[in-house]
């Protein structure tokens, strides 16, 4: 276990001189907001994997970011995106050349969501243990089966990114996961999410409108806050449903937060004032200044019908092709697809994945001269 800078440096040479690294992470994150990182894996091949105790080096990381952000050394991870958050965060490196093998699994004939246990049984017949799955990842020191199960998480990496790519290549879809490997560069996947749109991932904000939305998005704004100021996580702070109540109910006085059932007295203590301003901002601020909910669109049964189609004709020749339909596109894209297009031809909707690169190729202009025509009307 690599507990020194030194010791750190000279495993990050070894990955630039191999060109490519398998990486993982382990941490404990249940009741915080952050995640408490306890272990990160590194891997070069079956032989030469090491752990890099991130509590011992704490804030000396900086040798570790370096080789996240370099773009000659290939990163390989499984169900990338989320690890290298975290690793972001704990190092303050944009990742560069990433290459994720759950994804690639969903141009090699398999699912674009397999586990890495199932995936590595079907490429080379290797089953990992996962019983160290709850494991205290902050306790020192590492028993030798948490140890040889860190170790497992990129001990097969390499291969499997090679024997992914071999599959993709005799399929002749290498050039396009190709692309969506390189999609994973982009700096914006790893950025934290601005709290004044976390009031769109509140269960049941769509029920709200016009000054309601305006005082829940303050009060999910004051959540976001305080979950970071005392690491605890979002629930822990304040329920969806207690936002929701409180941007209905619209407190003024602190009587009143006494008068809501799941509110204890130390919380209102400690948080009380706080929600009040939150509930007077979002009271206070002019219309124009209001956020938008998600449109309420009158029923179309036809065009839910083409969408219904649609969504089964993707996956039937995702699936005819070998590709997984789950990677292709979900079903808001596709509506989006069909709804907002012009004249038949794909353009660039608001992002829509559909709208370009393969996934266009593909399936996106496809849909539309097959459906689209007939959706415009409805």
């Amino acid at each position: 276990m690599i507990v020194d800078q030194d010791a750190l440096r000279e495993q990050i040479e070894a990955a630039w001189a191999a060109g490519q690294v398998a990486v993982d992470t382990e941490m404990v994150w249940e009741r915080t907001f952050f995640p408490a990182l306890g272990v990160v894996q590194l891997g070069l091949d079956r032989g030469r994997c090491t752990l890099v105790d991130t509590v011992a080096l704490e804030g000396q990381l900086g040798d570790l970011g370096q080789l996240l952000a370099d773009g000659q050394t290939q990163k390989i991870l499984h169900d990338a995106t989320q690890d290298l958050s975290i690793l972001k965060r704990a190092t303050g490196a944009s990742p560069s050349n990433v290459f994720d093998t759950r994804a690639a699994s969903g141009f090699a004939g398999l699912a674009s969501t397999i586990s890495l246990r199932d995936l590595l049984v079907e490429l080379f017949d290797i089953e990992l243990d996962k019983t160290e799955t709850r494991t205290d990842w902050l306790q020192r020191p590492l028993a030798d089966k948490q140890i040889g199960y860190a170790e497992d998480d990129v001990r097969y990496l390499v291969e499997a990114r090679d024997e992914l790519r071999r599959r993709a290549e005799a399929a002749g879809y290498l050039a396009w996961l190709e692309e969506e490997m390189a999609g994973l560069d982009e700096p914006e996947i790893y950025q934290e999410r601005d709290p004044r749109e976390e009031f769109r991932r509140v269960k049941g904000y769509g029920k709200l409108r016009g000054r309601e939305l305006s005082v829940l998005r303050e009060l999910t704004v004051w959540r976001e806050e305080a979950a970071r100021t005392f690491d605890r996580s979002r629930g822990r702070i304040a329920s969806d449903k207690l936002l929701l109540f409180l941007a209905q109910r619209q407190p003024t006085q602190r009587e009143e937060l006494g008068e809501v059932r799941s509110f204890r007295r130390k919380e209102i203590d400690l948080y009380g004032e706080a929600i009040l301003a939150a509930v007077d901002t979002g009271q206070t601020l002019p219309e124009d200044e209001w956020p938008t909910g998600p449109p309420r669109e009158r029923h179309d049964r036809a065009f839910e019908d083409g969408v219904k189609e649609a969504m089964g004709y993707l996956r039937e020749r995702s699936e005819a092709e070998g590709i997984d339909p789950a990677l292709v596109a979900t079903r808001a894209e596709v509506k989006q697809l069909l709804r907002e297009t012009c004249d038949g031809e794909v353009t660039d909707v608001n992002g829509n994945r559909l709208a370009g690169g393969w996934r266009r190729q593909l399936i996106g202009n496809d849909l539309l001269h097959r459906f689209a025509s007939d959706n415009a009307t409805s």
